[in-house]
């Protein structure tokens, strides 16, 4: 008997949640506030955004190669040689 009572009490209180936050949701209310509050950041976007200060790019031919890299003799290099070598 107390097991169906408490199934009953979860079971009602848990469609009078459902019930509640659905009519809230859909509720005309809560439509004005959310168009209210999307409009309002898109104004807060678009001044910020108007605000900005544009910086001058200045990273162009910032990067020096040292000769060595320059030069075509690479020494060549292989994962598999160098592990077997660790492991000796």
């Amino acid at each position: 008997m107390i097991k169906e009572l408490k199934f009953f009490f979860y079971a009602f209180f848990i469609i009078i949640f459902l019930f509640l936050t659905i009519k809230f949701y859909f509720s005309n209310q809560n439509k004005k506030i959310s168009y209210r509050a999307i409009e309002n950041f898109e104004i807060n976007h678009n001044n910020n955004f108007d605000n900005l200060i544009i910086i001058k790019s200045d990273t162009s031919n910032i990067i020096e190669y040292p000769d060595d890299t320059l030069s075509k003799k690479k020494k060549k290099r292989n994962f598999l040689e160098l592990l077997i070598n660790n492991e000796k």
